[in-house]
C-alpha cells in the first residue's frame, strides 16, 4: 500500500466498458511526513476520493483484489481516504485540519 493525494481528474470518454462509472484520479505519491516523492499516477476511484484528500493506493494484482473489481483492467485502485496519521505515540497528519505534524 502507498500514501498519497489527489491533485486531478481524468475524463476519458472513449475508455474499456469495464472501467465505466469508475473516477480516474491522478495521485501524487507521498512518504509518511507527507513530503511528495516526485511520482504521480492515475488511480481508479472505488471510494468517493476528492481532490486534495490524502488516500491509500494499491497497485499490481492487489488492485484488482477490492470489492468488485476482478475483472476490471486496473494497475492502481484507491481504497481509503486517510483521517489521520499516527506514529510514534504522535499524530502526524490530521484530516480535519489538513495539516502535518514533525515527530
Amino acid at each position: 500500500m502507498e500514501l498519497g493525494r489527489i491533485s486531478g481528474t481524468i475524463v476519458a470518454t472513449q475508455k474499456n466498458e469495464r472501467l465505466s462509472g469508475f473516477k480516474l484520479l491522478v495521485v501524487d505519491l507521498m512518504k509518511m511526513d507527507g513530503v511528495k516523492t516526485g511520482t504521480n499516477l492515475v488511480a481508479l476511484d472505488t471510494v468517493g476520493a476528492g481532490s486534495g484528500e490524502i488516500v491509500i493506493i494499491v497497485r499490481g494484482s492487489s488492485a484488482r483484489q477490492a470489492e468488485g473489481m476482478a475483472a476490471i483492467p486496473v494497475d492502481a485502485t484507491i481504497i481509503a481516504i486517510v483521517d489521520s496519521i499516527e506514529m510514534e505515540g504522535k499524530i502526524r497528519y490530521r484530516k480535519s485540519d489538513d495539516s502535518w505534524r514533525d515527530g
